[in-house]
């Protein structure tokens, strides 16, 4: 059984995406959620699915002690889903190749720091783009620049507004990301 880490900082959406992929597996699991914010809805997700969950802070992000609870989960990979955080280079180091991210455009476009949810659509709606997507990547030393595992595609129409097109993106990201996780540790 392999184990999967996610990361993440909101409401946990993508998170249970992947738990309900991965639910009834003998392939994976999700073993532990690591989470930024107090009161964050990925925490409540990670009590009704009764899996463990570390709550971090800075401080505690960029000390050896995460990296060790980390490693002794032995994740074959870890999944940012809406983690706002940069990755320090010790973990990037550590689990080489086996972190990824999501991003809610197609990237190299609108990625980078600050560029998160709704700025990111609100950034493609401002430069009339006529397609939006989802890029998932491994994770670098640097935001949003890791190589391109997959990108998925969709139409931003006329009548949007960072709401309609954050949902038809939400819509690929459940899909896709649960998908290509599988993918991965099949490669393992």
């Amino acid at each position: 059984m392999h184990n999967i880490i996610v990361f993440a900082s909101g409401g946990g959406t993508n998170t249970q995406a992947i738990i309900n992929h991965f639910k009834n597996s003998t392939l994976a699991r999700v073993a532990l959620i690591v989470c930024n914010k107090p009161g964050a809805g990925v925490l409540n997700i990670a009590q009704t699915e009764n899996i463990p969950y570390l709550l971090i802070d800075k401080k505690s992000f960029y000390q050896t002690l995460l990296l060790e609870q980390l490693s002794d989960y032995r994740p074959s990979l870890i999944v940012l889903a809406g983690f706002l955080w940069k990755i320090p280079e010790s973990l990037i180091h550590a689990f080489p190749n086996k972190i990824i991210n999501i991003h809610p455009a197609l990237l190299p476009k609108y990625g980078g720091p600050g560029m998160y949810g709704q700025k990111v659509h609100q950034a493609v709606l401002n430069a009339h783009e006529k397609e939006s997507g989802i890029t998932i990547h491994f994770v670098n030393e640097h935001y949003d620049s890791g190589a391109t595992i997959l990108q998925a595609h969709c139409p931003v129409l006329a009548h949007d507004d960072e709401h309609t097109l954050a949902t038809r993106i939400h819509t690929l990201e459940h899909f896709y990301f649960p998908l290509v996780i599988e993918f991965l540790i099949r490669q393992v």
